[in-house]
């Protein structure tokens, strides 16, 4: 079964963390929502949340995919937290896929991990590298790297994400039920 790995801190972007734990849980596969802090974690529209674990209890190798939702100051402590830092840096190193949502895409940069291209929530560009920016697409795969513009966007993300782990078929069938 694919594994996803889901960071997230106090400030999270709830429609970004729970589409994409709920839509790729719809497709088996197995999400993990770790937080970088305490168990129980506060989005910012102040909907808490009990995460899986903590993301010091894990071993990367178990996962597939590392996906970061945005949302602030959730975005900010993901780039400044070292331990997602070192376990970023090992996705890449081991080619497997990562992927940021919103203001995520920033903590993927801060960790040298973002590959050139990518999009991102407007103005959080000018904190990475606008000239890499592509404005005009909600979704941005780069190599094994994808990125998503903002919450409006979570959902054909996170039906994006089904399909670089399981398939167009699968992520189709997933869409369906939804009535996307």
């Amino acid at each position: 079964m694919s594994k996803i790995l889901l960071p997230i801190s106090n400030g999270f972007e709830e429609i970004e963390a729970l589409t994409i734990a709920d839509v790729c849980r719809r497709a088996e596969i197995e999400v993990t929502i770790a937080s970088i802090e305490d168990i129980e974690v506060l989005g910012a529209h102040k909907i808490s949340i009990n995460a899986d674990t903590l993301l010091k209890d894990i071993n990367p190798d178990d996962f597939d995919m590392i996906v970061l939702p945005g949302g602030l100051p959730n975005a900010f402590n993901l780039a400044d937290d070292e331990l997602l830092k070192k376990i970023l840096k090992k996705f890449k190193n081991d080619n497997k896929y990562i992927g940021a949502i919103c203001a995520a895409p920033y903590a993927l940069h801060k960790a040298d991990v973002l590959n050139k291209e990518y999009t991102c929530y407007p103005s959080f560009e000018q904190k990475i590298d606008s000239s890499n920016y592509i404005e005009d697409k909600i979704i941005v795969k780069d190599e094994k790297v994808i990125t998503s513009k903002g919450p409006a966007t979570a959902m054909p993300f996170a039906l994006e994400l089904v399909k670089m782990l399981k398939g167009e078929e699968v992520s189709t069938q997933v869409k369906n039920a939804l009535l996307a």
